[in-house]
């Protein structure tokens, strides 16, 4: 088959791999029909996160069970099925706690001997702990098999993000990010009952869609004048909650100089590159709390996947660019030179 795999910085390259094949009882082979590119996966391509030449890249996909391994109960061939960016088991006690990210038996996809999340198809792991089933009409729709696709990583973590912050009804919420991850976190704020949410962003495609989604209010500037801004809307207090999209150490301190005394930051910017930007001593003397890390999307996935079938929430304009699977590395090109939001891959 033929899949992605990352050779050295600003090398991205689609190869002939091995097929898939059922290694445990546990197993089963997805045939990818969506696939994308994170942010993340851009920390890899520049150079920023070590991998080895060769290694396989991409974790989030949706697809159809092509073969099961004599211990799978849930899944038959032909199910229609999105997985998490992580695998786990299903049956530990993180797992039973809704932490699956920390599952001693888990992976991420396109970890060093594991299928990516960019090819044609992929061998997973624990498939009755990992996978979710999705209705078989969804195959046939485009715009909504996208939208499940946001399943998979970054719908999931603006939900996380959303309650990492502590958003409730009627609470202000303050977007630090406008990458996909941050207008999802507009879009979870929102369907959890914020009455304001402020997206910081410059850049008018991208605050378009955190308008579309639920932002009443975008500030375009940055450093102090962002904080003179949103400061401004709230009556000089700051935001009840903060979302943290980014993972730099001037996001965070924007996070920090912008939640009210008594607020929450949730943060699932990946960190990179950088100090943290957290002040101890100016969250002890605010009493701002911090939570988020990495998002147990495959806990989030039952919840969120009514709204999503039922239309509440559409994830997919956050995919502003579609390409084939020979296309992505000029893919990769279009999102490292933010010409792309987060382009969707259809194999």
């Amino acid at each position: 088959m033929r899949a992605t795999v990352i050779h050295a910085p600003h090398d991205i390259r689609v190869e002939e791999v091995p097929d898939p094949a059922i290694r445990q009882p546990t197993d089963a082979v997805v045939r990818v029909l969506r696939a994308c590119i994170c942010g993340s996966d851009l920390w890899a391509y520049r150079g920023e996160s070590a991998r080895q030449p060769g290694q396989r890249i991409g974790h989030e996909f949706l697809g159809v069970v092509e073969e099961t391994g004599a211990g799978v109960d849930g899944f038959t061939v032909g199910d229609l099925v999105v997985a998490p960016f992580v695998w786990s088991d299903g049956t530990c006690a993180y797992c039973a706690e809704g932490l699956t990210t920390s599952c001693p038996e888990g992976g991420f996809w396109g970890s060093v001997g594991s299928d990516g999340g960019q090819g044609e198809a992929v061998r997973v792991p624990y498939a009755d702990g990992t996978l979710v089933k999705l209705p078989a009409a969804a195959a046939s729709d485009d715009r909504l098999l996208t939208a499940l696709l946001a399943l998979s990583d970054v719908l999931g973590t603006g939900h996380h993000a959303a309650l990492g912050a502590g958003v409730t009804k009627g609470s202000t919420v303050a977007v630090v990010g406008d990458g996909a991850v941050g207008l999802c976190g507009v879009l979870a704020a929102k369907r959890l009952g914020a009455e304001r949410i402020i997206a910081l962003g410059r850049h008018s495609a991208r605050t378009d869609i955190a308008r579309r989604f639920g932002a009443t209010d975008v500030v375009a500037e940055r450093g102090e004048a962002a904080l003179a801004a949103v400061r401004e809307l709230t009556r000089g207090e700051g935001a009840h909650s903060v979302i943290e999209a980014v993972g730099t150490e001037q996001s965070m301190r924007t996070a920090l100089d912008i939640v009210r005394d008594g607020g929450a930051i949730g943060y699932v910017g990946v960190p990179h590159g950088s100090a943290s930007g957290v002040d101890l001593g100016v969250m002890f003397d605010r009493n701002i709390a911090l939570r988020g890390g990495v998002a147990p999307v495959r806990t989030y996935i039952p919840e969120l996947l009514p709204d999503v079938l039922d239309g509440t929430i559409d994830p997919s304009p956050v995919f502003d660019l579609s390409i084939g699977l020979d296309e992505v590395p000029a893919g990769y090109r279009a999102m490292d030179g933010r010409t792309a939001l987060k382009v969707l891959i259809t194999p």
